[in-house]
């Protein structure tokens, strides 16, 4: 099973995620739980589209604003990823997704490359969509690529409304995530680097 288990506990966030990456991505193994509900859904949808059982619940300062739940949640999902990937071995490494949403087109594109980087270009958007800051989205995918030691790339392509900018990419990056961290079935089991390690 490439399954994980992260718990984080500061003064400003306490969070229990899991995940399986091999899972079905459905509504019974998809429980999340943050306080904000904009990124719960997000989330939700991330599972779904990357065919991911995650579990997430988060008790954070949602008083103050959202940025440490939503920058800490990207932390644990990031290593959990790590975690669940191990080795690497067998897996198809590159994944891309380019994913349209009515009037908004956004383009993921991923190496599990043991490098963390993140090239994030979604253009001027609204800063917010209800009451969620619209740069928080950077914020997690900084997190979650900084500790999973994964490149991705997401690029908007057309769009300019908030919400649906932002659901395209968290799709777009689950579903290249989803190819990427596959198992190569033309491979021959070995870790996808002439180094022979990511």
């Amino acid at each position: 099973m490439r399954a994980a288990k992260i718990e984080r506990k500061t003064t400003e966030t306490d969070i229990v995620l899991r995940l399986d990456i091999d899972g079905a991505g459905g509504a019974d193994e998809n429980k999340i739980a943050t306080g904000v509900g904009f990124f719960d859904h997000m989330l939700t949808l991330f599972a779904r589209h990357g065919r991911f059982a995650l579990s997430v619940t988060c008790s954070g300062d949602t008083d103050v604003d959202f940025h440490h739940t939503v920058e800490d949640v990207g932390l644990c999902l990031g290593d959990a990823f790590n975690d669940a990937l191990s080795t690497r071995a067998g897996i198809t490494r590159y994944g891309d997704a380019t994913l349209p949403m009515d009037e908004a087109l956004v383009l993921a594109a991923v190496d599990i490359s043991g490098r963390g980087y993140l090239g994030y270009d979604m253009g001027d958007l609204p800063d917010k969509t209800g009451e969620f800051d619209t740069d928080l989205a950077r914020e997690f995918w900084a997190a979650f690529t900084r500790r999973a030691g994964i490149t991705l790339h997401l690029r908007k392509l057309a769009g300019g409304n908030a919400h649906h900018v932002l659901e395209a990419g968290f799709k777009a990056a689950a579903r290249a995530l989803r190819i990427a961290a596959g198992l190569d079935a033309g491979g021959d089991g070995s870790v996808p680097s002439t180094k022979g390690v990511l």
